[in-house]
Formats: C-alpha cells, structure tokens, sequence
C-alpha cells in the first residue's frame, strides 16, 4: 500500500482562505465572455469541454460557434452524420475527441432524453467524459461541490500544496484529487466561480512557463514561491514512447477541381477521416497509378507531422489530371463536396494550395 502523502508545511490555516481568495479574483479578475459562460447550459459546457481537451481557448472559439450554429442542441448533433461532424471538426486535432462526442451526443438522447444527468457517475458512463470533464459539468452548470483535475489544475495545486510526488503513478494523482476536493469552497453557490477560477488562474497566470506569481490571489501561501521553484511543479517523469511511421500521399486532382480521397479505418492514425490515398511505400503509390501517367507524378520532399505519440513522415506525391482516372482504392470527389469532409490538417492544406493551383508547398509542423 502506498504510503499517506503529506504536501509540505500545509495547514487548515492556509488552505482555508484559498478558495475565498480564488472566487473573489474570479468575480474581479476572472474571465467573463467566453461563449460558453453565457449561461449554465449543460450541452454548451460539455461542448466547450470537450473542444478545451489539450487545446488553446482563442483556437477553440471558432470552432465552437460553428458547432452551435450547425448543432444548436444535442439532439441535432445526435442526428448528425459522422462525416459531417468530422468535418466541421478538421484542423482542431486529437479527431477521437469528435467521434466520441458524437457518440456521447447520440447516447444521451437514447438514454437520458436528450438531457445532461446531473450526476458525476451518470456522466462518466458517457463516451469521451472522464472525472474531471464529469466534475466540470455538475460544478459549473448544478453547483454540485465536485473538484476538477485536468492538466491546469493539478500544475496550480501542486504549485501551491509543494505537492512535488510524480502524478505519473495513479496513487499520487489520487491523492491530489483529495486534496482538491478538500480544498473546495463550502457553499455549493461558489463552485461556479471556484472551479472557472482555477481553470482561468491556470490559463492566465500560473502558466507552464513563466507564471506570474506577484499577480497570483493565492500567492502568500503558495509553497512553490516560496521555495522559489515554481518550474519544479508539477513533477511527471514518465515520459511518452514515440514511434515514427512513412506514409506516401498520392495527392491526386482534376482540373475541375475534384480530388480522389479515401476513408481511412475506424481505427489508427487518422481514424474515420478523408485523406489522399495512402500507401506504406513508393513502390506500392507508383503500381497504383497507371502506367502512362506515372511520368507526371511529382514528389515534395517529406515533411514531418506530429501526433501525440508519434511521428508521421510524409510524402506527398502530386498528380494533376484533366478527367478522373481509378486510382487504388480512391473515390473522386468534386469540388462542391470535399471541403465538406473530414480531413486532417496537412491534408487539408495540401489539397487546397494544390486545388487552387498553387505551388506546391511544404505544411507547417503544428
């Protein structure tokens, strides 16, 4: 059994006043014009959530109100296509993020009726929401004194508890939870400006790098200033095993404008979403394409694109035709229906400057 952990020189002294301190700068300091703060509509939330997922808010704003335009409601977005919902998804990454909210979407219509249960457990039996997205959801829109723990937060505790175990290990980051949730305001009325107010410290001044502690509400009693080591916390030292993989992209068009796409499988790289046909190797893309047009192919030098666990490099081979021709396992599109489509980001990229007839062009790594 693990033993009890203790964060430093931490007493009810100091760990009452910090979530009065916390809601007070939330109310005066706080950000207050997110779309999704307008009201406590649990579908906005979870929507916002979900989008938040390892993403920068200025990146998810867009996206966001497109989604609400096109779904104003969880039924709209349970009745949805796939397809549809991958596509107003492209650019926006981490794409099993869409899949399992359309999934999620579709499950609470068949079991709850189209409404958000207000409970954590109810919740997490939902595709796509984990403890701390479940938590978000009852704190912020039911007042329900359930604490959060996604990446921000745990930064912002460990800082002020000098809570300095590896959140690598499951007993550790347990026992952060507990303290999280010890550390919660006793009036349910507070949770939504407690749980906003963590989420807006960690965005805009306990940051990763270079946090801003003389502005901080909580800084008096943050272990971490006063150990002068605030870059120390939070201490992760597993660290995730990347792989490598080559793919060739035989990045096919017409004049007109239409592409020839695939839909790749439901599972791996790119799971569900449109891309130029892809091979393993040169060699197979080549025996793909007739013989008397391979003279016109055109190979850019490789590029890398970076996923979370891995790293993709590819190549992308461009072939420009008057007319559509079979291609492998490719299906033409016209120029009306792939921007509807599902894509990943560099694939996207390389099909419009090569639609639009520009040189080709290398997509920048994100």
């Amino acid at each position: 059994m693990p033993k009890t952990l203790k964060p430093a020189d931490m007493g009810k002294a100091q760990i009452e006043p910090f979530a009065k301190r916390l809601v007070a700068w939330q109310h005066q300091h706080g950000r207050h014009d997110l779309p999704w703060q307008q009201d406590r509509d649990p579908y906005r939330v979870w929507l916002s959530e979900i989008m938040l997922q390892q993403t920068q808010v200025s990146t998810v704003l867009g996206y966001f109100q497109r989604f609400l335009d096109r779904f104003p409601t969880v039924k709209v977005l349970a009745q949805a296509h796939q397809d549809e919902v991958l596509g107003l998804w492209s650019g926006l990454g981490y794409y099993s993020r869409a899949r399992n909210m359309h999934r999620c979407a579709q499950q609470v219509v068949a079991e709850f009726g189209g409404v958000f249960p207000a409970d954590v457990t109810a919740l997490q039996s939902l595709p796509g929401i984990g403890p701390s997205t479940a938590a978000a959801i009852v704190s912020l829109c039911f007042e329900q004194r359930v604490a959060i723990l996604d990446g921000n937060v745990k930064r912002v505790l460990s800082r002020f508890l000098g809570f300095d175990h590896d959140l690598s290990v499951s007993a550790h980051e347990k026992q952060l939870w507990q303290w999280a949730q010890a550390m919660l305001p006793v009036a349910p009325q507070d949770m939504p400006s407690y749980t906003q107010g963590l989420m807006d410290l960690g965005a805009t001044l306990c940051t990763h790098r270079k946090p801003e502690c003389p502005r901080c509400p909580v800084n008096q009693d943050c272990v971490a200033l006063k150990e002068q080591r605030p870059a120390h916390y939070p201490v992760k030292t597993r660290k995730v095993k990347r792989s490598a993989q080559s793919l060739w992209l035989l990045c096919a068009v017409t004049q007109a404008g239409d592409a020839c796409l695939q839909q790749r499988p439901a599972k791996g790289v790119w799971a569900s979403l449109f891309t130029q046909v892809v091979f393993d190797s040169e060699q197979a893309l080549q025996a793909a394409v007739p013989a008397q047009w391979r003279r016109h192919l055109q190979t850019d030098p490789a590029f890398v694109h970076v996923l979370t666990h891995k790293d993709l490099h590819l190549h992308a081979v461009h072939l420009r035709l008057e007319k559509t021709v079979p291609l492998g396992t490719g299906v033409w599109f016209d120029a009306t229906q792939w921007p509807t489509l599902g894509m990943p980001a560099p694939v996207r990229k390389l099909l419009k400057g090569q639609v639009l007839g520009a040189a080709s062009t290398t997509p920048t790594r994100r």
